[in-house]
């Protein structure tokens, strides 16, 4: 498993604050955003890096395993095991070898490549005479898995119910996840090794454009079209938003491409009730067609003046 330096990734040192860290992530997802860079498969790439940094970072547990384990801080609990069955079966002068080769262990590694990368290889692993109490109890294999969500759906709290390995699992999505998040449901992905832990269920939700709303981070932006008469005198345009419409006031004069800002009607935050970001209203002004011959005479007699 290849070294990645979530730090770097995420632009901060290693001393960085969970608001350090919080803020710099926030910075960087609106940047690499799959909806502001289509088609880019390196901003894809990073973006999906990003949430990796971000998922084991902003948790202080997995962080403090990073920086303890590295590349392999997901096996933290197996090799403090590992450690102390080693100590034990030194005392007692036994000899270890690579009698775990055949077993399956975490993200589909090889028990024997991930015990020989954390002991050294040869000479410091277990017995070969068993494969039972020798070794332990080591956690199942992770599952990965993919949930699809409409914009809507990811705008709000609700149940979702789903089968892994024969099992229905019954979750509850908060409201703001967004494209490519990944959420953890531990002991729910496959069986132990020698009545080990389960492993861990990873869900990652994709969530399409949607064709009314463009995502921001928190924020929404959309269009509204208005007529020539409003935009020059001003009125009242009724505005889509995710939970409802909204009456909107439109000043005298106004422009193509103008904008406004609706505070508190855009997404949900993640996991912070009651605070969502702003929907941005952009305005396209539709000019009149099939003009009758005492309307362009109107209109002339307004150039004219």
């Amino acid at each position: 498993m290849a070294y990645i330096d979530y730090y770097k990734i995420l632009g901060v040192d290693k001393n960085a604050t969970q608001d350090d860290i919080k803020k710099a992530y926030r910075k960087l997802a609106r940047k690499l955003h799959p909806d502001l860079n289509p088609g880019d498969k390196e901003a894809e790439r990073k973006f999906k890096e990003l949430n990796e940094a971000n998922e084991v970072l902003s948790n202080p547990e997995n962080r403090g395993k990073y920086d303890k384990y590295g590349e392999n801080w997901k096996h933290g609990e197996e090799y403090e095991k590992a450690q102390q069955q080693q100590r034990q079966y030194q005392s007692q002068g036994g000899n270890f070898g690579d009698g775990f080769s055949g077993a399956d262990f975490g993200e589909g590694e090889d028990f024997s490549d991930f015990f020989q990368s954390m002991f050294g290889g040869a000479g410091s692993g277990f017995g070969r005479s068993s494969r039972g109490s020798a070794s332990g109890k080591f956690k199942g294999q992770d599952v990965h898995a993919e949930l699809n969500l409409n914009l809507k759906d990811a705008a709000t709290t609700h149940p979702q119910t789903f089968e892994i390995n024969g099992k229905k699992v019954r979750i509850t999505i908060p409201a703001g996840v967004y494209d490519g998040q990944q959420i953890k449901l531990k002991g729910h992905g496959n069986p132990g090794f020698n009545n080990g832990p389960n492993g861990d269920l990873y869900i990652t939700f994709n969530i399409p454009a949607d064709p009314n709303f463009e995502r921001i981070g928190d924020d929404l932006k959309t269009k509204v079209t208005i007529d020539l008469y409003t935009a020059v005198l001003g009125g009242d345009v009724k505005v889509n938003t995710l939970d409802g419409s909204v009456n909107l006031k439109v000043k005298p004069e106004t422009q193509n491409g103008m904008t406004v800002r609706l505070k508190g009607k855009g997404f949900p935050v993640y996991k912070k009730e009651g605070q969502f970001g702003d929907l941005f209203v952009t305005f396209e002004v539709k000019l009149p067609t099939n003009l009758t011959e005492k309307q362009k005479e109107l209109f002339q007699q307004l150039k004219n003046s």
